[in-house]
């Protein structure tokens, strides 16, 4: 049944787990891509083995090392001399 046009939209409430809000907290974590998939996924390895990620923000590869904050990588590493 479609919402009433009258009603107040109401906002989905973040899912948090362990006392930790994923959708308001400011961490990123570094990860490197394994593989690349269709429709701007991507795989990468982590500390408690694969997991799949959006990519469709950054331009990585395969090997790239990218900042991942609520399963979207958010920025490319780059090497610094």
């Amino acid at each position: 049944m479609p919402a009433d046009r009258d009603e107040p939209r109401r906002r989905a409430e973040p899912v948090c787990h362990d006392d930790v809000c994923v959708t308001c907290s400011d961490s990123a974590v570094p990860v490197r891509i394994r593989e690349l998939k269709g429709d701007g996924l991507a795989v990468v390895d982590t500390d408690a083995g694969p997991e799949e990620i959006s990519v469709a923000l950054v331009d990585a590869a395969p090997g790239d090392v990218v900042l991942v904050h609520a399963k979207e990588a958010i920025a490319v590493v780059k090497d610094t001399p």
